[in-house]
């Protein structure tokens, strides 16, 4: 009999997975224009060190010239370059001081810092990491110019950026200056049809969690459109209103879907044909048309064709209604941001990061006191816990580095004159939102363009060196990063489960509690509590199938992360059915088997975020079916399964 084959583990596999992506075009049309061209204009003036500092910044706004709104580019680029400009300026600082190695407590408290940081959202933890590599760039590269001059020229820099993505975009749908965010709403309608299609089938999952995403970009864009009008103290204008009521419809057509997803059983085509038409009229600013007649089949069905009937009237009406505020309205209280970077989470990354830098910056002075700089920017890339497993980041920043340093010798080699190192930065920049499918390719591009920042700069024999200093970096980063007390994945992935474990106990309380209050109020909060809920269970989700592809060398890999997340989606998702069905008729339960699943699911986050606090030998509350209502069955058994997993330590 021939032997199982073993499955490649997921930590080996994971360096040579590859996202697809579409290709940025606009955006590559952005990055030619940036590095390459500022460079030239510093050797064309005989100005070498601006032209080098103004490209550096464009290449750290580069990395986040991602998709979205002008209002999200605005934020996901110009935070960071903030942060970069304020880390030259802090840099650049230390070597006007001759601080030699007063250097090394510096950077590690400014690794301290980042690191730390790096638990209170993307756009927080990208500045962060760029203030971070910009210190030490300011702190090692022999360039001319005072502090403030140099802070200046990065952060000029990444505002030319800036400047080309508000001008140079990618085609945007009909709606003047709400275009971004109509594409915003038209793309939560293109991924509901998307998982109304794949109802039923193995692909059924991985939808909803697509469409989640959909909707937190769309919510993204539209809150901070309403944060700019608080801003100016202007009132919201009608096409605003109306947008804002769109999504709301298509925020209750997804709860409909949910549940729709939760049933399982196929669907017609003419189903997915609803969403499609409104995804259409967002962007042609035409209307949907007609749609499939309604069907009763069930109570998921039913709910789905009635708020595919409120779309349809939201679409077609030419006023907004008047806005109804009232306290059920506004978003539960989380924690984060500030007090969940100065939480355990944060403190063992911002120990991580800050042990990295220290120890590399005192082994590179120890090599080469003049061009030491490079060994601990390349650690400021790979420590960062959120970029991804730590091992694969490492070869793929190896693998990355090495093949940008062959590149750029034979463009050497081949290429005469002195503008050659231009025209390579220009190609990295073209190259480079092309490479965010996968960090080896997005390593290569910054190599050339950094190699080219320091061939102008006047080191002309640094190439070699690089492959020698990625090298001691990476084994740096391999060996603190895997220390018993800075990598256990429950200090940094618990918490994240934790919250969402507790954001998905506030949605199923407001579920299955009755409400007093009117209709439309309780649909509101109730959305913004299915929101809330499923976007803290993305994040989860991403930082334990972070965790889950880590190379664990100890026998105890912990708790199964991942499944406890899907385990959590699932009472999340057996949660909205439930909302569905309550509103078709079906019979409430009672108070005591609503808190009992209540308090099952706080009992597993405190579990998680306190083992100790179960005394020893107290079994966890047993759960039996509950008959009043079809789904909390499931949610019952779901909660024993999550016990289970969030158990096994």
């Amino acid at each position: 009999m021939p032997r199982p084959r073993r499955a490649v583990p997921a930590w080996l596999a994971h360096p040579f997975r590859w996202q697809r992506l579409p290709v940025p075009w606009a955006a590559v049309a952005r990055g030619t224009l940036c590095a390459g061209p500022l460079l030239a204009a510093g050797i064309a003036t005989g100005h070498p060190a601006p032209g080098v500092l103004t490209a550096l910044g464009s290449m750290l706004a580069g990395v986040n010239d991602r998709p979205g709104t002008r209002r999200t580019g605005i934020v996901h680029i110009g935070l960071p370059a903030l942060a970069a400009a304020l880390g030259m300026l802090l840099g650049a600082s230390l070597r006007a001081a001759d601080a030699g190695w007063w250097v090394v407590p510096a950077l590690s408290a400014v690794g301290f810092v980042s690191g730390a940081g790096s638990v209170a959202g993307p756009v927080r933890s990208t500045a962060g990491m760029q203030m971070l590599a910009a210190t030490v760039l300011g702190a090692g590269m022999p360039l001319p110019g005072a502090p403030w001059a140099k802070a200046l020229y990065v952060l000029a820099g990444c505002l030319w950026l800036l400047l080309l993505r508000l001008v140079l975009r990618s085609p945007r749908p009909a709606g003047g200056p709400l275009s971004g965010e109509r594409a915003a709403v038209a793309t939560v309608f293109d991924a509901l049809a998307d998982a109304l299609a794949a109802v039923g089938g193995p692909g059924a999952e991985p939808a909803r969690r697509r469409l989640t995403a959909a909707l937190d970009r769309a919510d993204e864009a539209l809150r901070l459109r309403r944060l700019t009008s608080r801003l100016l103290r202007r009132p919201a204008r009608p096409e605003e209103l109306l947008l804002a009521e769109r999504f709301a419809a298509a925020t209750a057509l997804c709860e409909a879907s949910v549940a729709l997803l939760w049933e399982a059983r196929p669907l017609p085509a003419r189903v997915a044909a609803g969403p499609r038409r409104f995804a259409e009229a967002l962007r042609t600013g035409r209307s949907p048309g007609r749609l499939s007649a309604p069907e009763r089949s069930s109570a998921a069905r039913g709910a789905f064709d009635h708020a595919l009937l409120d779309a349809a009237v939201a679409f077609a009406r030419e006023r907004p209604l008047p806005p109804a505020t009232t306290r059920e309205d506004l978003p539960p209280a989380r924690a984060g941001g500030v007090r969940g970077a100065l939480g355990p989470a944060g403190r063992d990354y911002g120990l991580r990061v800050a042990v990295c830098i220290g120890a590399s910056a005192a082994v590179a002075l120890l090599l080469r006191a003049d061009h030491w700089y490079w060994l601990p920017a390349t650690v400021t890339f790979l420590v960062k816990p959120d970029l991804g497993p730590l091992f694969s980041r490492t070869v793929n920043r190896f693998a990355g580095t090495a093949a940008g340093v062959l590149v750029f010798a034979a463009a050497g080699a081949w290429l005469t004159g002195g503008w050659w190192p231009a025209v390579i930065a220009g190609a990295g920049g073209a190259l480079l939102p092309f490479a965010t499918r996968h960090f080896a390719l997005q390593t290569g591009a910054i190599t050339l363009m950094v190699l080219s920042f320091v061939y102008v700069g006047g080191a002309r024999q640094a190439a070699a060196e690089r492959i020698v200093d990625t090298s001691l970096a990476c084994a740096i980063v391999l060996v603190v990063g895997h220390l018993p007390h800075l990598a256990d994945p429950r200090r940094r992935v618990g918490p994240r489960v934790t919250e969402a474990l507790r954001s998905t106990e506030r949605f199923l309380r407001y579920v299955l509690e009755p409400r007093p209050a009117a209709p439309g109020a309780v649909a509101t909060h109730r959305l913004a509590l299915r929101r809330d809920a499923y976007r803290t269970l993305a994040q989860a989700r991403a930082a334990a199938e972070t965790a889950a592809a880590e190379f664990h060398p100890a026998r105890d890999p912990g708790p199964d992360w991942p499944t406890v997340v899907t385990a959590a989606e699932r009472i999340a998702d057996a949660a909205t059915a439930c909302a569905v069905r309550l509103d078709r008729g079906a019979r409430r339960p009672g108070p005591e088997e609503a808190e009992r699943l209540c308090q099952a699911l706080s009992a597993m986050a405190d579990a998680l975020e306190d083992p100790g606090r179960r005394p020893p030998g107290t079994p966890p509350p047993v759960l039996r079916p509950v008959p009043d209502c079809a789904t909390l069955t499931d949610v019952a058994a779901e909660l024993e399964r999550l016990r289970g997993y969030a158990g096994a330590r």
